[in-house]
């Protein structure tokens, strides 16, 4: 088969590999299409490992239909070969093939397409893991996502608001701020002509005050924003795209009773992704399939233009997802 691999100068080539071997517990998927992340891009950078185990080619989301099926999963999976699914992978994605464990596969949600389905597994898991499981959100709370035109705020903010909360997020132009108008979100900060501790020090006096961030961009603004948080509020970091150093005054951390919290969903067991993706599917399938939340596609690309894909979100143009074809005839819409 074929996969993307990174050359020591950090292109991509779209060249032959080994096929996977199936284990007893493992399907093998024909790939139809791969969604990309920003973990894709620090892993082409050296800076992101997969996991032991796991290819060395980039890519932790798919959809395609499963063609094999180890004697375990045969006996303890719901699928069946033939069968479309989406998976979440340790990597691996940016290929005609991939093996995965047979509890990392999902169906692929009515009314969506196979493009659409390759943008849900690592955005609505990493979503979830950090609303509800890291972050407990409620019904009512605020919620602060950063970096409002990525891939991830395309899901966190519709998925949030679906289940009653209020959403702020930032973007660094009035351009970006109209291109994610169709997201629900209640307020968009433009950090470019707004400060955000001001916001976020108005909607505290006005009783509005944030409980959860999911943050990406950390950076300078991170230790000033949080004097101006709720009491018992989490700040959750996923990434540090706008620098790893701020300054934190620690009297606010433990007088607030505030939480920092370091999150990735590609470190976490098996068993933990294969719980969150069941709770996906229970709790959160209905409101995809009734088309109250959806992941928002930027752009489709061939899988051979992988490294102009990758562009997008390394320049910061994408608003929302950015999808690999790998089959030809993969059904757009």
């Amino acid at each position: 088969m074929k996969a993307i691999l990174v050359k020591e100068d950090k292109s991509l080539f779209w060249e032959e590999v080994a096929d996977p071997v199936i284990k007893p517990d493992e399907v093998l998927i024909e790939i139809h299409a791969a969604a990309l992340n920003r973990a894709d891009l620090m892993q082409r950078e050296g800076n992101y490992p997969p996991p032991p185990g796991c290819p060395e080619w980039m890519g932790l989301e798919v959809s395609g239909v499963i063609v094999e099926m180890g004697e375990e999963a045969a006996i303890k999976s719901c699928y069946k070969v033939g069968e479309r699914v989406c998976a979440l992978l340790g990597g691996g994605g940016y290929a005609e093939y991939v093996a995965v464990r047979y509890d990392m596969l999902m169906p692929v949600p009515k009314n969506c397409s196979m493009i659409e389905a390759a943008a849900i597994p690592e955005a609505f898991a990493t979503t979830y893991l950090n609303l509800f499981m890291e972050g407990g959100i409620q019904p009512g709370n605020t919620l602060l996502i950063t970096g409002g035109n990525s891939g991830l705020a395309s899901v966190a903010i519709p998925l949030a608001k679906a289940f009653g909360i209020r959403v702020i997020t930032t973007v660094r132009s009035d351009e970006k701020a109209k291109a994610i108008a169709h997201l629900p979100a209640d307020i968009v900060v433009n950090t470019a002509k707004e400060n955000l501790t001001d916001i976020l020090q108005q909607e505290l006096a006005a009783g509005r005050g944030v409980d959860v961030v999911i943050d990406c961009l950390g950076g300078e603004i991170m230790g000033a924003c949080l004097h101006h948080l709720k009491h018992g509020a989490r700040w959750i970091m996923i990434a540090a795209l706008a620098g790893t150093k701020t300054a934190i005054d620690l009297k606010n951390i433990y007088v607030k009773n505030v939480r920092v919290i370091g999150s990735t969903l590609r470190s976490r067991a098996p068993e933990v992704k294969a719980e969150i993706l069941s709770r996906i599917v229970r709790e959160v399938y209905p409101k995809i399939e009734s088309g109250e939340v959806k992941p928002t596609i930027y752009k489709v690309l061939p899988i051979t233009e992988a490294e102009k894909a990758q562009d997008l979100l390394y320049h910061a143009e994408s608003i929302g997802k950015v999808v690999l074809k790998v089959k030809e005839d993969v059904d757009l819409i």
